[in-house]
């Protein structure tokens, strides 16, 4: 049993093929294969080990690993549209690497730039793990997929494989350890080779002396830098390669100079990202272990404390790869708790609990909730849990006080919600009250772009609404939303694909309880569009074989409808009586209709003067996943995904993913005008493989535009279509920033941006803001000549007393001088505290008593142990019991915060115990100790011991 847990604590990685280090898809093997089956083998064996855990089978998936068999194994089929967004939000933020850091030899552990690269490692391991203790888990994501870039160049560009190095450098991810002999900056490493004949070109001393190097790099000889004697990359497009000693030993592909080890460095790479994971996921922190306690409240306390921090650990680390229990989804309200508000307070608990009550123990129980109460002048704080009952009571705790005044903070709270909730959310916001902050409006409209987040408004008090109420017109008036305020509310929810939903208070209930149903899981548009101003026109969208509970929602004064169905059968709006349509409902300017399922083209006219928005949504598995993209400048090729809006009037490139069905083929992929007309722009489509494609556009249009997307499944006799919920935009101003995206608390950061416009000369109007109201400071306004370019600096700061895992949202926006074009960029940073503690903490043996005789049942053994994080450390964390089946005590050292005491009893029979230990800032590592031959193994020793057995695994696996 104990060997188990040591399984548990240490497990194994399945190999599942070889890959390496191009860029892009093709003959090569690459960085982005690498980093998906890394996290799918880890993914594997954290939901493996978790079924070991808690006693049930786990059906390993069949290989190759994907998404869709990883997630089905895993139990968790409702979380592949975000577990397959984790592992794409990864593996772009690597392949970036070589986009944005091509010459900065320190990300690609070139010119033996080791210990350069091993600090970006492991400072960005440190911000992971503090990220991921404050379940941000998206700016974990990022920083990972950034790190993994120079972890799996080291194995290509360097010489460990030459060394005859089986395994991986376990220390490139340890901040404490040496990565080796590095060869002095005067000593030679290579010999010249010509052509193939390269297998031998590193010296015979670096070799026999076990002396790293890796090659030197540059693409204008003139320029080089590479001193005598030293090994080049090799290539082409590298020109030190060509001068003495000549030649190469990067093992990139099959067709570089070292390219017959290539697959044995891919096989040690994809070992290494594995290791990288497991380090991150042992450092689970004490806010998820809080978070997660009550699904596993039982276990924790039949067995131990130490069994359920394992338990935690695989379920941070999941949800770090986008893979819940229940619905992938999150519920999140945002709500005014104005005085003015006690009905519709009421009416967001009730809705609350039902939602909870109804999905509770299902696949469609949301994995996340999220609460942002706003008023006047404050908003916040926000409010997260993954508990169900805590939530509900949080909910049922709002009161309502103030609201003197009419306007309140909405957009701040929405702002709020916007930069906390996960990729592809849906936010309910509550509010009787017009925005006090309407100047956050294109702030709010860029987060909506970038998140793919739906908004619904559910808006009372209205002047529209308040005709209707029996009550004096000054009343009314005085604190009615005017009509330009409740549009303000309309164009929010028009750019998220959400409905603005205006009722009375009387009305509220039964809207609300309307909307929550698209809170299930597994929610995908079919047809989204908008008409303003009002117009009849037809639209029409296909139901495939997998989607169920077909719904339609329209907001609208006066709106009509025909609904025709694949039958070719009828039925209008005003007809209660006809097959198509099973329940029709209207509320305030809201209708809904569920439809009869039919497979097929379905076409629906709608006939109204006024302005309406028009959104057919149902549920399945089969989704898509997109981002705009621009080809690199560099001389790799490949292509960098878009922070920002693309440009307009020129070439545009998607890349789009199917989720869902690793069988679905896409053969459509077109740009939808959304409000004025039913213009679309059909794009040139190209297989990348494995569910990916790349989708060329002619010309980026100049109005508001969604994204769909059609396709068949294999063996299906009907077309798929899906279309973004999301409205974009291009610009004709082009907005360019790049940072670090690490933020020390009290160092300033600078963040330097370059605004372009192709329009007259005039003044750029410039907007900087962040979602924590940290200080910054930035140009308010920057005069561009038409045709050119020009530079500004936003300077960002965090308070010094900001906690370590933080994250802060910057976003630059630049709006042309005539207001009528603006363009956005978003930047995510996470904070990190600087107490340079990169050790972990230390196990020290104070006693062992172990005389353990032949039969060791009647006996037992003893021992006590003090585990610290050194003078300078930030302190330990926690200790916990990861292996044997004794007594276990801890306390604190009396006259010390920082220092913990163990005591441990057990059998004879049980001779073996071992402890996890982690400090306050994640740096984990563990110590082991035997009663057999009374020796213990180090916490360092301890987990580069776990950490080799993880690679080995792989490797023999292979």
């Amino acid at each position: 049993m104990m060997r188990l847990w040591l399984g548990v604590f240490c497990f194994l990685f399945l190999h599942i093929g070889a890959h390496a280090f191009a860029i892009l898809p093709g003959d090569s093997l690459n960085h982005q294969e690498i980093t998906e089956q890394a996290i799918l083998n880890a993914t594997v064996q954290t939901c493996r080990a978790l079924a070991v855990a808690e006693g049930v089978n786990f059906n390993f998936p069949a290989q190759p690993y994907t998404a869709e068999n990883v997630a089905a194994a895993c139990g968790a089929s409702q979380s592949l549209k975000t577990f397959s967004q984790a592992i794409k939000s990864i593996t772009l933020r690597n392949i970036r690497v070589d986009i944005r850091y091509f010459f900065n030899s320190s990300y690609h552990v070139d010119e033996e730039m080791f210990v350069q690269g091993k600090g970006i490692i492991t400072e960005g391991i440190a911000a992971v793990k503090a990220s991921n203790r404050m379940e941000n888990y998206e700016t974990a994501r990022q920083i990972l997929g950034e790190i993994m870039h120079p972890l799996q160049d080291f194995y290509s560009h360097s010489n460990w494989v030459e060394l005859g190095k089986t395994v991986p450098n376990s220390n490139l991810i340890r901040a404490e350890s040496s990565i080796g002999n590095i060869a002095d900056e005067s000593r030679a490493t290579c010999r010249s080779c010509d052509g193939d004949d390269c297998t031998n070109n590193i010296l015979e001393d670096i070799i026999e002396e076990q002396i790293l190097t890796s090659g030197y790099f540059g693409i204008v000889p003139i320029v080089s830098t590479k001193p005598p004697g030293k090994c080049s990359h090799g290539g082409g497009i590298d020109q030190t390669s060509k001068i003495e000693p000549k030649g190469g030993i990067n093992k990139d592909s099959f067709k570089s100079e070292h390219g017959h080890l290539h697959t044995q460095a891919a096989n040690v790479a994809i070992a290494a990202t594995s290791q990288l994971l497991e380090d991150v996921r042992l450092a689970a922190g004490e806010r998820p272990f809080l978070e997660y306690v009550y699904l596993i409240m039982d276990q924790c306390f039949i067995i131990s404390v130490g069994f359920c921090l394992i338990l935690v650990q695989l379920f941070v680390y999941l949800r770090m790869v986008g893979i819940a229990r229940g619905s992938s989804r999150a519920l999140c309200f945002v709500t005014d708790t104005s005085k003015s508000m006690s009905d519709d307070i009421a009416v967001v608990k009730t809705v609350t609990s039902s939602i909870i009550e109804r999905y509770k123990g299902t696949e469609n129980e949301p994995s996340l909730y999220i609460l942002v109460p706003f008023s006047d002048p404050g908003f916040g704080p926000l409010i997260r849990t993954s508990d169900a009952n805590l939530f509900k009571n949080i909910v049922d705790s709002l009161t309502t006080t103030g609201g003197g005044d009419k306007e309140e903070m909405s957009l701040s709270g929405l702002q709020l919600a916007l930069t906390s909730a996960p990729f592809s959310s849906e936010i309910f916001l509550f509010t009787d009250a017009p925005a006090k902050d309407e100047q956050l409006k294109n702030t709010v409209i860029a987060l909506i772009e970038r998140t793919q987040t739906v908004v619904n408004f559910m808006v009372t008090d209205t002047v529209e609404t308040n005709r209707r109420k029996r009550r004096s017109i000054n009343q009314s008036q005085a604190r009615a939303i005017n009509e330009p305020e409740a549009q303000l509310y309309r164009d929010l929810a028009h750019a998220s694909g959400g409905q603005a939903i205006e009722v009375t208070k009387a009305q509220l209930p039964v809207a609300a309880a309307i909307i929550a149903q698209s809170a299930s899981s597994s929610v995908v548009t079919l047809l989204q569009a908008s008409r303003s101003p009002g117009q009849t026109d037809s639209f029409t969208f296909i139901v495939d074989q997998t989607v169920t509970n077909l719904r339609v929602y329209i907001t609208g004064k006066s709106v009509t409808f025909t609904l025709t169905s694949p039958t070719g059968a009828s039925q209008q709006s005003t007809d209660s009586s006809g097959s198509l349509i099973n329940n029709l409902q209207q509320v305030g300017n809201f209708i809904t209709a569920q439809l009869q399922k039919q497979v097929g083209k379905w076409k629906m006219e709608m006939v109204s003067t006024n302005p309406y928005t028009l959104r057919v949504i149902g549920q399945s598995s089969v989704d898509f996943l997109f981002d705009f993209v621009v080809p690199s400048e560099g001389p790799f090729g490949g292509f960098d995904t878009l922070d920002t809006r693309p440009r307009a009037g020129v070439t545009g490139r998607l890349l789009v993913s199917i989720t869902g069905s690793d069988s679905a083929t896409v053969n459509e992929v077109a740009l939808v005008e959304s409000s004025a007309g039913s213009e679309e722009i059909t794009g040139a489509v190209a297989s990348q493989g494995d569910g990916d494609y790349l989708v060329q556009f002619d010309m980026m249009p100049e109005v508001e535009f969604s994204v769909r997307v059609k396709g068949r499944v294999q063996g299906s006799s009907n077309d798929f279509q899906r279309q973004s919920s999301t409205n974009f935009r291009a610009s004709n101003l082009t907005l360019t920033a790049d940072s670090e995206n690490i933020l020390i608390p009290g160092t300033p950061v600078s963040v330097p941006f370059t605004v372009s416009w192709t329009g007259s000369d005039g003044n750029v109007t410039i907007r900087a803001s962040n979602n924590k109201g940290f200080d910054l400071t930035s140009p308010s306004m920057l005069f561009l000549k038409g045709g050119n370019s020009t530079n500004g600096t936003v300077t960002l700061s965090a308070p010094t007393n900001t906690p370590s895992g933080s994250d802060v949202i910057l976003t630059i926006e630049a709006e042309t001088p005539d207001g009528t074009d603006s363009n956005y960029i978003v930047l995510r940073f996470s904070i990190l505290n600087s107490n340079g503690d990169f050790s972990h903490p230390d196990c020290e043996l104070l006693n062992l008593q172990s005389n353990c005789p032949e039969n060791c049942s009647k006996s037992t053994w003893k021992l006590d142990v003090r585990v610290t994080d050194g003078d300078n450390g930030a302190g330990v964390d926690r200790v916990s019991l990861i292996q044997g089946n004794g007594t276990y005590n801890t306390s604190l050292e009396a006259g010390t915060g920082n220092i913990t005491l163990v005591s441990y009893t057990a059998s004879c029979c049980a001779p073996e115990m071992e402890l996890l230990v982690i400090d306050r800032v994640g740096n984990v590592g563990s110590c082991l100790f035997s009663a057999r031959d009374s020796v213990s193994i180090s916490v360092s020793q301890s987990l580069s011991l776990c950490l080799s057995i993880v690679a080995l695994g792989y490797l023999l696996l292979n």
